[in-house]
């Protein structure tokens, strides 16, 4: 029996890496072409509103009616942010989740081959190393294990923070609206 590997695995294993590769370079270009065309179209956006209240503020005849203009024009503004950011924030989420699956299906295929070369090992290994190759193979459980708890720790953070994020922007998007109120209030 060979150690070796053959020309056809060899081959196999480059066909896989490259198909991950270009999975992860596509899921990249997804993402940076959808940045773009956000970015393009918050641009678009931002110079229309700023031509549209340029000309509001040109209009404006007296204190009274600056001061309204001024709180009602507060809050899109932040509204808009908020919506961009969050925007954002979804497109490098999914974009992470993508490569994150990609990754954990090289770390699975890494396993099998780990176990595949240690059932093969074992096979061929002298009479008394079972004990050996037990602890090997129990490492490596411990591992896979230390390795999916990470995970799962990192994806709970990860819906925390989410979730902290999005009360926060909520609460910045009431406050801007509140105060914004209140001074058209105050200002009549």
């Amino acid at each position: 029996m060979s150690n070796f590997v053959a020309p056809e695995q060899f081959a196999a294993a480059n066909k896989a890496n490259i198909e991950t590769l270009l999975t992860l370079a596509n899921t990249a270009f997804a993402s940076a072409e959808r940045l773009a065309a956000l970015n393009l179209n918050t641009a678009r956006s931002l110079l229309e509103d700023g031509v549209a209240n340029t000309k509001a503020l040109l209009a404006v005849k007296d204190v009274q009616e600056l001061v309204n203009l001024q709180a009602s024009l507060a809050q899109p503004i932040v509204e808009k942010a908020v919506a961009y950011a969050r925007s954002v924030y979804e497109i490098s989420s999914q974009s992470q989740e993508e490569m994150g699956k990609v990754f954990e299906g090289q770390v699975a295929e890494m396993n099998k081959g780990v176990a595949s070369a240690l059932d093969k090992a074992a096979k061929s290994a002298p009479a008394g190393s079972d004990v050996a190759v037990a602890a090997v193979k129990s490492a490596i459980a411990a591992a896979n294990s230390a390795y999916d708890s990470m995970s799962k720790a990192a994806k709970q953070v990860a819906e925390i923070a989410e979730a902290n994020v999005a009360a926060a922007t909520n609460a910045t998007v009431k406050a801007v609206s509140t105060s914004s109120k209140a001074a058209a209030k105050k200002a009549a």
